[in-house]
């Protein structure tokens, strides 16, 4: 459905799309899927409603497929493996075939938990699924109990536990179960980019929840995106999006329960098994929605102190971490694009990497 330019509103998710205002002729088509469990806003430039259509469907189709084949606790269709059955040849110790694009998946996570220093660690999907983070519906609460959560982590499952050999893969440890929720919506939401491409169309933003990806522009201005308050409702700032960007967030405030007065949240620390803790949200803007999404999961678990040291080895540079006091750090190349939208400004500290 096509919307009125001057509509002015914020497009729904965690980061949020701002449309422009003005006089014109309306030209942005813009319309919303529910897949990859959150709702997905798409927003096309200079598009007739045919090919937007058509350009929705491809869009659907990617993300659909996608959803159900890394989805984490339901099995794949008949005759159609997906990530829960993989998980369940790892845990009997089996060998398992999978697909090309598998591989590269799954060889692309490993780097990435390596260069994460494993804090971005898709390996620990007994732990999330101790927590109760395996559910369309949050957990309630009470946390898991404290040898429950010792053992996995001592357990020490990771991505480099796995061994992949042409298309077969298996694990040297069992307490291995992957998880790719961490990096699976940056995947999806770049394979939904290059949807669009394949049908011809330069202009676009898909937008799923805490994850965007934004090509080409606005007509004559570049598409402008919103950053998501992690204390209150509204946005914290705003920044232009140049011809081919990722914007990725991650907060406590995603999925989550409180129990007895205290939070906790789904972000997982694999050194401790606890919700990471001292980070309200981490933003990332970088090409690579994959890399992402799998840092702001690293950045958000190292926190205040560590938050650098893992930038610099995951190669990100364009980084706003909002810490429990809500001072915003962020290096450089961040704050030179940011506008903050809220008054008074908060506390901003400007950090190099190096």
């Amino acid at each position: 459905m096509k919307r009125p330019s001057v509509a002015c509103a914020l497009v729904s998710g965690l980061l949020l799309a701002l449309a422009g205002c003005g006089g014109h002729k309306p030209e942005v088509y813009k319309t919303q899927l529910m897949t990859l469990g959150t709702i997905v806003d798409i927003s096309l430039w200079d598009v007739d409603e045919a090919r937007a259509q058509q350009a929705v469907k491809a869009v659907e189709d990617v993300l659909n497929g996608i959803h159900v084949h890394w989805h984490a606790w339901e099995p794949g269709p008949p005759g159609q493996p997906n990530l829960t059955d993989l998980n369940a040849r790892l845990a009997a110790g089996e060998t398992a075939t999978v697909g090309a694009e598998d591989v590269a998946v799954l060889r692309r996570t490993q780097e990435l938990a390596r260069a994460g220093d494993q804090l971005f660690n898709p390996a620990i999907g007994r732990l999330i699924e101790l927590w109760g983070f395996h559910s369309d519906d949050p957990p309630l609460g009470p946390p898991p109990a404290p040898e429950e959560i010792r053992r996995l982590v001592e357990a020490h499952p990771t991505m480099d536990d796995l061994v992949i050999e042409d298309d077969r893969v298996s694990s040297r440890n069992p307490q291995v179960q992957l998880d790719v929720g961490g990096s699976a919506k940056g995947y999806a939401v770049d394979r939904a980019i290059d949807a669009l491409r394949a049908l011809g169309i330069d202009n676009a933003i898909v937008n799923a929840g805490g994850g965007l990806h934004a090509i080409g522009a606005h007509g004559d201005r570049p598409w402008r995106v919103g950053i998501r308050n992690p204390a209150q409702p509204g946005i914290i700032a705003s920044l232009e999006m140049r011809a081919d960007e990722s914007v990725h967030t991650s907060g406590n405030y995603e999925r989550f329960f409180d129990y007895q007065g205290k939070r906790y949240h789904h972000i997982l620390d694999p050194r401790t098994g606890y919700p990471a803790e001292g980070v309200l949200s981490v933003t990332v803007v970088t090409p690579d929605g994959t890399l992402a999404d799998a840092a702001d999961d690293a950045l958000f678990i190292a926190g205040v102190s560590g938050w650098k040291e893992i930038a610099r080895r995951m190669g990100v540079t364009q980084v706003m971490l909002i810490d429990a006091d809500m001072t915003v750090h962020m290096t450089p190349q961040m704050a030179e694009r940011l506008r903050m939208e809220i008054d008074p400004p908060p506390k901003i500290v400007v950090e190099a990497l190096e």
